[in-house]
C-alpha cells in the first residue's frame, strides 16, 4: 500500500510539474519540479504513515497482537500435550 500511494503521488507531481513548467523546452526544469514535488510527496507519505504507527489505535492494537500470540502459543502447547497424551493411548497398529 506504501509503494502505490507514493507511485500515485510521483505520477501527479509528475503532471503538475508539466504543467507548471515555464517552457516545454527545458527538461531541467521540469525535471527538477518533478523531484521536489517527490521529495514533498515522500516526506508528506512517511509523516502520515507515523502518525497512525504512533497512534493510540495502532499501539493498542500491537499490544492487543502481542498479548494474544503468548496466549495463542500457550493453547498451541496444551493441544500438543493432549495430541501427545492421546497419542499414547492408542494401541499400535
Amino acid at each position: 500500500m506504501k509503494a502505490s500511494l507514493l507511485l500515485a503521488l510521483v505520477c501527479t507531481a509528475v503532471l503538475v510539474a508539466g504543467a507548471r513548467a515555464d517552457t516545454p523546452g527545458e527538461p531541467e526544469t521540469l525535471v527538477r519540479k518533478v523531484q521536489e514535488y517527490a521529495q514533498k510527496a515522500t516526506a508528506m507519505a512517511k509523516t502520515a504513515f507515523s502518525v497512525v504507527q504512533e497512534s493510540d489505535a495502532a499501539q493498542q492494537a500491537r499490544q492487543w497482537l502481542a498479548d494474544n500470540a503468548d496466549l495463542a502459543k500457550q493453547r498451541l502447547v496444551w493441544l500438543k500435550e493432549q495430541l501427545l497424551a492421546f497419542w499414547k493411548l492408542m494401541p499400535a497398529a
